[in-house]
């Protein structure tokens, strides 16, 4: 039978200061727009957070084409894949903006996620809620027009949907980027921004910030 004293300290955990305090095995890390926080093919031997910033995961086929499979934010999890044994990375990921990001040891994590429901419960969650989202794209890819899409994505992009305010300011994100996750060409891209500044949908605020107006949902929301 645990002792009063463990499970005070079981009671105690808490997964927000666990993905916040550096300890044994997690440590934080500062990443620069644009720099690589790991390459595809990788060793894969650690799981990251995002404390603050946005990180970009993409792949190359063996063609040397690219793709934009995920842009993620603040409180996103990412390079999980080590924790059912992949042993190299099978994407790469870059910090979009500023970043400071919390590297979590596979051992680390795999320990504390068998410990402690708390995270495990919060872990999994996360999870499934990301894999809704992809199943979401997927058919959002396949029954869309390309129009519907590039709209959903800068929806997401912005936080629409969220719980809180929406963020609406996305950061600078290149129109091929867009081509990348949406699955279309960089002129087409370029087609429906401006189409959309023109509707007054978005807007640019300085440099190549946007600002998305809930109005972009009827382009959704139009059969």
């Amino acid at each position: 039978m645990p002792s009063a004293g463990a499970a005070a300290k079981k009671r105690q955990f808490d997964p927000k200061a666990f993905l916040t305090f550096v300890n044994g095995g997690r440590k934080i890390i500062a990443f620069h727009k644009k720099q690589e926080i790991f390459a595809q093919g990788d060793s894969s031997d650690a799981v990251f957070h995002i404390q603050e910033g946005k990180v970009k995961l993409s792949v190359v086929a063996k063609s040397g084409k690219e793709a934009t499979i995920a842009i993620l934010d603040e409180g996103d999890f990412f390079g999980e894949g080590c924790l059912i044994g992949e042993l190299l990375r099978n994407c790469s990921a870059t910090a979009m903006t500023d970043c400071s990001v919390m590297r979590i040891e596979n051992k680390t994590m795999m320990e504390v996620l068998h410990e402690e429901h708390a995270l495990s419960d919060m872990f999994v969650a996360y999870l499934l809620t990301r894999n809704i989202r992809y199943e979401e794209d997927l058919a959002d890819q396949l029954f869309s027009s390309s129009e519907k899409r590039v709209a959903r994505m800068l929806l997401i992009l912005a936080h629409f949907g969220k719980e809180g305010v929406p963020e609406t300011v996305i950061p600078e994100i290149s129109q091929q980027t867009l081509a990348e996750m949406v699955g279309t060409t960089r002129s087409r891209i370029n087609f429906f921004m401006n189409r959309f500044r023109k509707l007054g949908f978005i807007d640019y605020k300085g440099g190549s910030a946007l600002q998305v107006h809930s109005s972009l949902l009827n382009v959704i929301l139009h059969d």
